[in-house]
């Protein structure tokens, strides 16, 4: 296997790490500590940023290869943006400014992959163009959403409309000022088989009986200007034309998606973890206690080098996964994208809360972006799918060789 990227894509990453270091960190500390009223705001300087980033060529770099569509070019393989994702990971801001962050990168591919042309040029032409943001709606109050197959929201066929009813939580990006359309998922055949029960609808924000009834924090960080929110549907009538790919497929719909998605969440933290390594040497090195650097106390070499050689077998296990959803496909690369999935968040939370102990209380406040990585680490053990969930998977296909059943 080759994980050497094409010299388009080592441009590429350079020219991100690049912009990422001198650009967008200074404006990303600034912010952190200024605070303010206005959370649901893009601030100037940030929209900015985005202007200067599109006209280096550094936007929508997530786009796959091997679509049908050319007006959105060639794209990148997984192997190729697995190090563009790595880069994008040191800032929070990053994915943003480049257009590259979820969940308007997986609508994106979502339409880009089963969109129909007329889908296409309302939705996926101005989130491309930066015009307009997105959301997903799956996950469910009032059920164990860890099982999909649980969702209650219905989504019915009647006539040449799609009605929707129900209540979702956890919807990402539905804060953000420029969120335009959700992509929500519901139940349309409860008598089909249980992979072929539930659509995809996309749901413009400002439809008839959506309301947005409120933001949710995440261990009281509120992730602005995207956010989390729970979204009430009442008796809302959209389009047939509306439904992604047809009643039925969101499962197949799914599956197509998540595998590149969780290829891009895990190396963005791969270039989380660097960053909270890269924090904890520099503080390590410059703060003296009981008359020795932080880093000559308490084992901290030690956990230096095991935070090392955790995010280096990390990144070659995601390389891996990238390498295999390129030349296999995703249904042969099932185990491989659920330990990434499992591995990059519990490495990357490890390494985070190794910096924050060597920053002491400084590593809880928002002086560093130590509290809010930890935060967003945590986080992704549990979005797009928990843990056991995948482990789960990983002893499935595994067992699966020895000849044990489902």
């Amino acid at each position: 296997m080759d994980f050497t990227p094409s010299e388009r894509a080592a441009e590429l990453t350079e020219a991100v790490r690049a912009f990422v270091r001198d650009e967008i960190e200074p404006v990303e500390q600034r912010l952190r500590r200024a605070g303010g009223d206005d959370r649901w705001q893009v601030p100037e300087e940030v929209r900015e940023l985005r202007h200067k980033a599109r006209a280096q060529g550094l936007w929508n770099l997530f786009l796959p290869a091997g679509h049908d569509d050319d007006r959105y070019g060639t794209g990148l393989s997984n192997v190729d943006y697995a190090p563009v994702a790595e880069a994008t990971g040191w800032s929070h801001l990053a994915p943003y400014v480049f257009n590259c962050n979820a969940p308007d990168t997986g609508n994106a591919e979502v339409l880009l992959r089963y969109g129909s042309p007329e889908q296409r040029d309302r939705w996926l032409d101005p989130l491309l163009d930066g015009r307009i943001r997105s959301g997903f709606a799956m996950t469910e109050p009032e059920v164990a959403s860890s099982d999909a197959t649980n969702m209650q929201l219905t989504a019915v066929v009647d006539g040449d409309r799609m009605v929707l009813n129900g209540r979702k939580w956890w919807t990402t990006g539905v804060g953000h000022p420029d969120c335009a359309v959700l992509i929500v998922m519901g139940l349309t055949d409860p008598d089909a088989d249980k992979h072929a029960r539930h659509s995809m609808v996309l749901v413009p924000l400002d439809t008839p009986g959506v309301r947005v009834e409120r933001m949710l924090d995440t261990m009281g960080f509120f992730d602005e200007p995207f956010g989390h929110g729970e979204v009430s549907f009442t008796d809302v009538r959209v389009p047939l034309s509306n439904v992604i790919a047809g009643p039925g497929r969101a499962f197949e719909i799914a599956q197509g998606r998540l595998g590149p998605g969780r290829v891009h969440h895990a190396m963005r933290l791969v270039g989380l973890a660097e960053r909270a390594l890269y924090l904890a040497c520099e503080r390590g090195l410059s703060r003296i206690a009981f008359g020795k650097p932080l880093v000559n106390l308490g084992g901290n070499r030690e956990r230096i080098a095991e935070a090392r050689i955790a995010i280096n077998s990390l990144r070659l296990l995601i390389m891996h996964a990238a390498w295999k959803l390129d030349t296999e496909g995703p249904l042969a690369s099932m185990s491989e994208v659920s330990q990434i999935k499992v591995a990059a968040p519990n490495v990357a939370q490890q390494v985070i809360d190794f910096a924050m102990q060597i920053h002491g209380g400084a590593g809880l406040s928002s002086d560093f972006p130590l509290a809010s990585a930890w935060t967003a680490a945590r986080a992704i053990r549990l979005a797009d799918g928990p843990d056991e969930v995948h482990r789960g998977v990983i002893a499935r296909i595994e067992l699966a060789q020895h000849g044990a059943s489902r």
